[in-house]
């Protein structure tokens, strides 16, 4: 097995409780922009059939009332949670009518921020909290970057593991306290190596021209496609470039990933610190509320980070106080693009490596990260969004510049040992054939998702529209071309039912006026 000497693997192996790795659960939140026949945003209601957004479990929206968000129950197996999602999707294709789903992360169709619609809750408290929440963000970022969609991985280390590992690594903390630092040391990780997440799986080399048509200040930043695209030749994740997911206020923050404590520390300072510019838009205007807040952050959720330590969250409770009341439960890797090659936008082989780069990032030390580093790791993110698959790109790795490609095969060669371990209980070596996959696009850029986007455009003669469109297409007859079983259908329909139920409960249940509500959810004191 090529495994390092003394590392953690080793000692997991020498103790033969290497198997204690295998059975973490992974679950998928996938986010998908509801489209006309004719590539158009869509601009009807949040279907009936499907439910309600707020209480519905499995189907829900993000910022627009367009852009659906699917939600997986956590599995074991990879294939499950495919397999789930799959059934949301042919579920949701038998209730849309004409409609389709866009299969790209960037959108298209969208002319003006005016044109993308704000997702609705209903009338409960919480229902409006959501809905404010996101005018917040349009008046602060723009709705044309809310309306961007990725894919979600949620993990958790298998729970055996954790006792095993505290031993072996010596520490005294509770287990508690371990399991927290554990992950986030595999946060801090990550971060480090985020970027090959990009130049691996990164599906958004082009854009419409007209999502830049509020950001003119932008447009040096791109060459043209053609009349309609603009593009980076070497670009991989362009969701992931200072045009989709990033925002100046942010840049400045600095969130600490020390430790829980200090995470939480500085993330409540974000909330609770007002700032200039958000002052200005005001919060509540001639009775209405524009943002729930003028502060730097409305809620946690604002901030926007390529990988997020969670908890599961009770009725009113912070994410933060959730952590900091029971821990670390899962970490959430947010820098995904929809993959425009599956129908259900990720693959078995995508989470495979994922599984396996995250335990990497588990057995493998973590020191904390100072500011030097921080601003570093930005750049590499932000360099491989635009330039990822340029052959010559070269990154920083603590006080030296290496080439991208010698990096990312040093990381894959690293990882062999962790796939064969998880590939112990089965002769097909899944684990070890993903990170096959991803050493061969390591070494020729032409394998990955930006690369044949780029070159299957180039090939057709379409702009990205057109692209985005013809797969969308292709998706939706795959879909309707195979019959919903009466067993998912009725499956959906009680859940579809249930929600609305649900929701009618929750507003028959509010006793307080929503400025009371707002005061006692930042406080806490909700009961």
């Amino acid at each position: 097995m090529t495994i390092k000497p003394d590392s953690l693997l080793d000692k997991l192996v020498t103790s033969g409780q290497q198997h204690l790795l295998c059975g973490g659960l992974k679950g998928l939140e996938k986010e998908c922009l509801r489209i006309s026949n004719t590539g158009m945003i869509a601009q009807t209601p949040h279907p009936v059939e499907l439910g309600s957004a707020l209480a519905h479990p499995h189907i829900t929206t993000d910022y627009s009332e367009a852009l659906l968000e699917f939600i997986t129950p956590p599995f074991q197996d990879t294939g499950q949670a495919l397999a789930f999602l799959d059934d949301i999707h042919r579920y949701v294709y038998a209730n849309i009518n004409d409609e389709i789903l866009l299969a790209t992360s960037m959108p298209c169709g969208i002319m003006t921020d005016h044109c993308i619609p704000i997702a609705q809750y209903g009338s409960s408290n919480i229902g409006r909290m959501k809905t404010v929440y996101r005018h917040g963000l349009g008046h602060r970022y723009g709705r044309t970057m809310q309306a961007i969609a990725g894919v979600h991985f949620n993990y958790s280390l298998p729970e055996p593991l954790w006792p095993a590992l505290q031993n072996l690594s010596g520490s005294r903390d509770t287990l508690g306290r371990f399991k927290d630092n554990a992950y986030f040391g595999i946060i801090r990780n990550i971060q480090r190596l985020g970027w090959l997440v990009l130049y691996l799986f990164g599906a958004s080399p082009a854009i419409c021209k007209a999502f830049l048509s509020g950001r003119k200040q932008k447009l040096p930043n791109f060459q043209k496609f053609d009349d309609y695209t603009l593009y980076r030749p070497f670009a991989t994740s362009l969701r992931m470039s200072d045009i989709g997911y990033k925002s100046s206020t942010q840049a400045l923050l600095d969130i600490s990933y020390d430790n829980l404590a200090s995470y939480v520390t500085a993330l409540t300072k974000a909330i609770e610190t007002p700032h200039p510019e958000y002052q200005e838009i005001g919060v509540k205007i001639n009775g209405q509320y524009q943002q729930l807040n003028a502060n730097i952050l409305q809620i946690e959720n604002e901030f926007y980070s390529t990988i997020r330590p969670k908890q599961i969250i009770n009725p009113c409770e912070k994410p933060t106080i959730a952590l900091e009341r029971r821990g670390v439960r899962y970490v959430e890797l947010r820098s995904l693009d929809i993959d425009v090659y599956s129908h259900t936008g990720v693959t078995d082989s995508t989470l495979l490596f994922l599984e396996a780069l995250i335990l990497h990032s588990l057995l493998t030390e973590s020191p904390p990260i100072d500011l030097d580093e921080d601003r570093a790791l930005k750049q590499n993110i932000l360099s491989v969004a635009y330039e990822g698959r340029n052959p010559n790109l070269e990154l920083v790795r603590g006080d030296q510049s290496v080439k991208l490609r010698q990096w990312a095969k040093e990381i894959c060669e690293s990882m062999r040992g962790i796939c064969e371990v998880l590939d112990s209980a089965t002769a097909s070596q899944p684990y070890s054939k993903a990170l096959e996959i991803q050493i061969e696009a390591i070494a020729d850029a032409g394998h990955t998702p930006s690369a044949r986007i780029l070159a299957e455009m180039r090939e057709t003669g379409s702009h990205f529209a057109e692209f985005a469109l013809q797969t969308s297409h292709e998706y939706a007859h795959h879909y309707h071309s195979e019959e919903l079983s009466s067993e998912i259908d009725q499956k959906y329909k009680n859940h579809a039912k249930m929600s609305v139920e649900k929701q009618l409960e929750i507003e028959e249940g509010d006793n307080r006026s929503f400025d009371d509500f707002l005061a006692c959810y930042f406080s806490q004191k909700c009961d």
